[in-house]
């Protein structure tokens, strides 16, 4: 097992990184390790840090500014392989289809419900460390 899963969190609000970082804690189950949180504010530094590996999954502001989390998720889709699984944050239930279009596995809803979006991300954690 890894000493920690490297969790991206991109937003250019600092209050969405925050509520993600809060709603994931450290450590979201016991089998798992814990989580280490990377912070980015921009879509220069996401690509940077996704192509330069080490990320286990990104969460990524779908209502970012200039670049939103769809845009980067279809770009990351399309030039990671493999690519990490992928959240999109949402405001609307409705972007929820475009979101899972753009490569997220997981569209989650403003604002976070912790237990929910802990839930969802663990699924995805659970399922990447098994296949590790």
């Amino acid at each position: 097992m890894t000493d920690s899963l490297h969790i991206l969190v991109y937003s250019d609000d600092a209050t969405v990184r925050q509520r993600v970082r809060d709603a994931l804690g450290t450590r979201l189950h016991p089998d798992l390790p814990d989580l280490d949180h990377v912070e980015v504010a921009t879509p220069a530094m996401v690509l940077e840090r996704m192509h330069a590996g080490g990320i286990d999954l990104a969460v990524l502001d779908g209502e970012a500014v200039p670049a939103g989390g769809m845009g980067l998720a279809r770009q990351l889709g399309d030039e990671l392989d493999p690519c990490p699984p992928l959240v999109v944050l949402v405001a609307r239930t409705d972007d929820g289809w475009l979101a899972r279009w753009s490569g997220a596995e997981v569209a989650a809803r403003y604002p976070l419900d912790p237990i929910r979006f802990g839930r969802q991300v663990l699924g995805l954690l659970s399922d990447r460390t098994r296949r590790s």
